[in-house]
């Protein structure tokens, strides 16, 4: 990584939150306040900091002065989405996170993170083999019945009432 970047490793089911920069309606200020858009991007577009058509413009921090606080914008890390804004992320891979200011914000420099998913999942071969733990909870205990009550239900159903 570039000097200044950051770096994080999250796990599948994780949220990633982001806060946008927030001011208090009634401070001063000299300088404008920081209003920035997020891109999802490349590894390439990570390391020249560029907007292009290639990048996924994920958010967008445009209101520094929110009355009920700081925006936070929340992406959950999951394989799958329901969501069609949705992003679907897969273990043992690094995505890629840049930030550049919206036109009528001041200069700020370009702000990066890489998000690496853990983990790579194992081959179903090295798996074999090894025993996995019992489910546990209410909704299992059906499957734990002993046979003869599987054996025992379907004549009870053939009873005359």
């Amino acid at each position: 990584l570039v000097h200044g970047d950051f770096s994080i490793q999250v796990n599948i089911s994780d949220y990633l939150d982001i806060y946008c920069p927030h001011y208090p309606p009634d401070a001063p200020t000299a300088n404008p306040p920081e209003t920035l858009i997020l891109y999802l991007v490349g590894e390439r577009h990570f390391q020249g900091c560029v907007e292009t058509t290639e990048v996924i413009k994920r958010w967008e921090c445009s209101q520094p002065y929110a009355p009920y606080g700081p925006v936070r914008f929340s992406e959950k890390i999951q394989r799958f989405t329901p969501f069609s804004l949705g992003f679907e992320f897969l273990p043992g891979h690094s995505y890629y996170y840049m930030s550049l200011p919206t036109v009528d914000g001041p200069r700020l420099p370009c702000l990066t993170l890489r998000v690496t998913v853990c983990c790579e999942s194992e081959p179903v071969e090295s798996k074999l083999g090894q025993g996995t733990p019992a489910p546990r909870g209410a909704a299992c205990g059906v499957m734990k019945a002993p046979l003869p009550l599987f054996l025992i239900l379907p004549v009870l159903l053939l009873l005359p009432v």
